[in-house]
């Protein structure tokens, strides 16, 4: 399946870019975000939340959707 992945704040310096298109064949997030920290070694270490169609998801959620966006934390006030 084809997977839109948004990347936002310090994900997005580590990825240089804001937004890709990558082809996936398995079905979960934790295996999803193995693929990428092959791609983006320095992700492995970062703290961030995965969202699914703008929902967020555990690392052992089922991809169901075409959109990831993985978030870093928030601050809040």
């Amino acid at each position: 399946m084809i997977i839109n992945v948004k990347y936002f704040g310090l994900i997005a310096e580590i990825t240089a870019c804001e937004k890709e298109t990558i082809l996936f064949t398995k079905s979960n997030v934790s295996e999803f975000l193995e693929l990428l920290y092959k791609k983006y070694p320095n992700l492995e270490n970062k703290d961030f939340q995965v969202a699914q169609n703008q929902e967020l998801v555990t690392q052992d959620a089922l991809i169901t959707g075409n959109e990831l966006a993985l978030l870093p934390p928030f601050a809040g006030g």
